[in-house]
């Protein structure tokens, strides 16, 4: 039954995007989370199960309990672009993250991401990549963003940890509305392999977009306009990155290239220093 929902449901709830759906879900995650060029955020989720036959301890997380890893990506709204499941608990985020068939094919071509753009009202010609967020245990690639260690923080690095954390909201909740809504989730899933635990995880993801999109419940830009008014005090400055803008920047520098324009007038946010820096200042 499992399989049989994927199979109906994928197509109309959680197709593979071609760039023209990239595009778009990027320039609503723009709209609603100010990330430009940010095509969703990705993270794991431990899926509790009861000890599989001959699995020794391999499922056996950090938890301490048993569980199978949903690596995901999620757009504005909450709802799944891309899965992929069967991990062993034992592994970290960033760990699966690099052996997932996802990253292959992004690297690959697969998985129709636009070519770079320029950033919006960007005064150099810097055609930016387009990239996924997800936290600090991911690798930080051209088209991965990750925050700024906490050890190396300063007020630049802050206000791009702060706008990365907002996006990253995104995939959290929709573990979690997924979560509350599928009692199976609520106990340890109970079968005897891993790829009939996968097929139920598979089918609940995909259930997730049904009934989101079903349920008509997304996201409004008018639910994240505050009424803020502070911007930073003229006293206080954020210097920014030195950088050399080149074709070929690491994944280093772009991020703070993009640091840099969260700093700048055409991409801050007026209540974006009041929200990460007061405790600073």
């Amino acid at each position: 039954m499992t399989v049989i929902i994927w199979e109906i449901l994928n197509g109309d709830y959680m197709p593979l995007p071609d760039v023209q759906l990239w595009k778009d879900i990027a320039a609503r995650f723009d709209r609603l989370w100010n990330l430009p060029n940010c095509l969703g955020a990705c993270d794991g989720k431990h899926i509790r199960i009861e000890k599989l036959p001959d699995s020794g301890s391999s499922n056996f997380n950090y938890k301490s309990y048993h569980s199978i890893v949903l690596m995901a990506c999620c757009d504005s709204d909450g709802l799944f672009t891309v899965i992929e499941t069967g991990y062993a608990g034992r592994n970290s985020d960033g760990g699966i993250f690099s052996a997932s068939r996802i990253k292959r094919w992004i690297e690959h071509g697969r998985l129709n991401i636009p070519l770079p753009s320029k950033l919006p009202n960007d005064q150099s010609n810097y055609e930016f990549p387009y990239y996924f967020i997800g936290d600090e245990a991911f690798p930080l690639l051209s088209y991965l963003m990750r925050p700024y260690p906490q050890r190396t923080l300063n007020d630049l690095r802050r206000v791009f940890n702060y706008r990365l954390s907002r996006g990253r909201n995104t995939i959290e909740c929709a573990f979690g509305m997924m979560a509350e809504k599928f009692q199976v989730l609520s106990t340890a899933i109970r079968c005897h392999t891993i790829e009939k635990v996968s097929n139920i995880i598979k089918a609940v993801c995909i259930l997730h977009n049904y009934v989101r999109k079903r349920e008509g419940i997304l996201y409004s830009p008018r639910e994240f306009i505050q009424n803020r008014s502070v911007t930073i005090p003229v006293t206080t400055t954020i210097q920014p990155h030195n950088i050399e803008i080149t074709a070929n920047m690491s994944p280093h520098n772009q991020r703070n290239y993009l640091a840099n324009y969260f700093i700048s007038e055409q991409g801050s946010l007026p209540w974006q220093y009041q929200s990460c820096l007061q405790n600073t200042m």
